[in-house]
Order: structure tokens, then sequence, then C-alpha cells
């Protein structure tokens, strides 16, 4: 009876220190890593969040772009940082496609992270630059096969899903071409820009601006429709190519040990900010489709996630890096 009794005043305590974490909470600044380097979707997306959050919770959230590894280098960091609310992790798709293209992980997606929620996601976009005079994707396929080992792709990392486009594209079509990883999308865009890389798969908001001034052509996305931020740029499905479906999601997640109450409250203003009017528009203009679902539905979401992006990865015959 007595160890019923203790069992019940620890199960209070415990309930009364996570309402109080929630209450107090942020009591000092935030630091969000984001693991890529900065000007990439996962960093544009984040930073626009953690300043809402700053606004809104009176407190100062500031990203730390750590780089490296495809993602692995800040998941690994945000792995072996306390789970009391002042470290978060904003991640891309990376974080679920890691496991399965990796050989091996610094970190157990199940044990090390409590998915907080998904903040938007937006669909790859496959872009060349102007000067190679390609209007559209069946004329890209057709040069890369009469130039068979000239040209470079850039990736932004290995373990985005862009990168999984390449790989996806290269294969459905046989084509021959070189593949350059970068650290972040907008690296890997500032390359196409520059001609140094003069094609790329991307995800669409550091490129959005780049599309819509010319500087940059758009010749298909990765989306099951097209995109508002896009209209006039076809699905592959439009064009004939089925299977090739890939979005670049931003997510939030805390380490592991991370108050539930915290967790929670920490969903709630996040869902609030990427649902405001005006908040959601800047997502659209960026090709980002807001997220906010509640922690339970984004950790089934990520599930659901790990089994495709693995099933895409057997299926493609992609080696493990």
């Amino acid at each position: 009876m007595k160890v019923a009794f203790r069992s019940l005043a620890l199960i209070a305590a415990l309930l009364v220190s996570g309402a109080a974490a929630a209450d107090q909470y942020p009591s000092k600044t935030v630091k969000v890593i984001v693991p890529f380097a900065a000007g990439g979707p996962t960093d544009v997306v984040g930073r626009m969040v953690a300043q809402a959050l700053s606004e809104r919770l009176k407190q100062t959230f500031y990203v730390e772009n750590v780089a490296g590894a495809g993602g692995n280098t800040g998941m690994a960091l945000a792995t072996r940082s306390p789970g009391d609310g002042y470290t978060l992790l904003f991640a891309s798709s990376s974080i679920v496609v890691n496991p399965s293209l990796y050989q091996q992980v610094p970190y157990d997606f199940h044990k090390d992270f409590i998915p907080i929620t998904k903040i938007g996601a937006a669909p790859n976009a496959l872009i060349v630059h102007p000067a190679l005079n390609i209007k559209s994707m069946k004329d890209l396929v057709t040069f890369l096969k009469a130039n068979a080992g000239k040209y470079t792709f850039a990736s932004p990392g290995m373990g985005t899903t862009p990168s999984l486009s390449v790989e996806l594209f290269r294969q459905t079509f046989g084509l021959d071409f070189a593949v350059t990883q970068f650290k972040s999308g907008g690296l890997a865009v500032q390359s196409v820009l520059g001609q140094h890389t003069p094609m790329s798969f991307q995800a669409i908001p550091p490129a959005t601006a780049l599309i819509k001034e010319g500087k940059l052509v758009a010749l298909a996305v990765t989306a099951a429709k097209r995109v508002s931020a896009l209209p006039d740029v076809p699905t592959f499905d439009e064009l004939g190519t089925k299977g090739q479906e890939a979005e670049t999601m931003t997510a939030a997640f805390a380490p592991a040990g991370t108050p539930k109450a915290v967790v929670d409250l920490l969903q709630r203003e996040i869902a609030a900010i990427v649902q405001q009017p005006e908040f959601k528009a800047k997502l659209s203009a960026l090709g980002v489709e807001p997220g906010g679902m509640d922690a339970a539905a984004f950790k089934a979401s990520c599930d659901q996630e790990i089994a495709k992006w693995r099933k895409v990865i057997t299926d493609a015959k992609i080696p493990r890096i």
C-alpha cells in the first residue's frame, strides 16, 4: 500500500513539475539547431518560425547552423543536448531518410527525439541554368544522353529528398552525370546560378525568387499537383513520369526527456504561427504547405515517412553511404 501511495505521489509530483515547466517556459534563451548551412529551405523556414516564437513567447529563439554529413552532425549534437526545452532541432526530411541511407547514423530516431510538429513541407523542383537553353524535362533528358558524363548536378547534401530525387531521375532515365554534394540548399542553388553545376533538384524555397526572376528555370516539380508558388511548372506525373513524388519538410523536434508540457506548448505555438494568414501567405509564396499537426499525429507521420523512404532507397538500389 505504501509503495502504491509513493508511486501516486511521484506521478503527482511529476505532473506538477511538468505544469510548472510549461508555466515558466521559456525563462531564458532557446537555441534552435538547424543541421544545414544557412540559406537552405530548413534554415529559411526555421528562422521565420524562430523569430515568430521569440515574439510570441517574449524570449529569444536563435538558430545555430551545424552543417555536415547530410544533417547527421547537427542531429547528433541535438541528441547530446539536455532535454529541457532550451535546445530544439529544426530538421528536414533527412531525419527520417538517413537511417535507411547511411550505414550508421549517430542517433536513434525513436529513442533520441520527441517529434513536436511538422512546420511545413515543400516539393522539390528540377532546375537548370537558363544559359543551357533547355525548356522542358524531355529536352534535358535528351541533352544529358547526348552529353553522357559531361555535366554535374548540384545536390543539397546526401540524405536530403533532393539528393534522392537526383538518384531516382538518373535511374529512371538511365542517365550518366556527376553529382556534387553541398552542405545546404542555398549553396547548391548558388552553384547552379554560377553555372558551376548548372542543374539540380532543389526544395523550392531557396530557389523560388530566382525562378520567378528568370535567373533559374524550373522544368518540373516532385508534387502530386502543381504548387501555388510556381503555377506554370508541371508535375512529373503530368509529363508522363510517375513515382517521382518527394517533399522536403521542415519540422520541430526536442531531445529525449523534454517535458511533455513544454512539447505541447511548442506544438500549439508553432501551429498557431503557421496558420496565421500573413505567415501562411509567406510560406505559400515559398512553395511550402503549412503544417501544425499535434505531436502524436506527427510521430505517426514520421514513422510512415521512415518506412516510405526505406522502400524508395531499397527499390532504387541506392547504395548506403
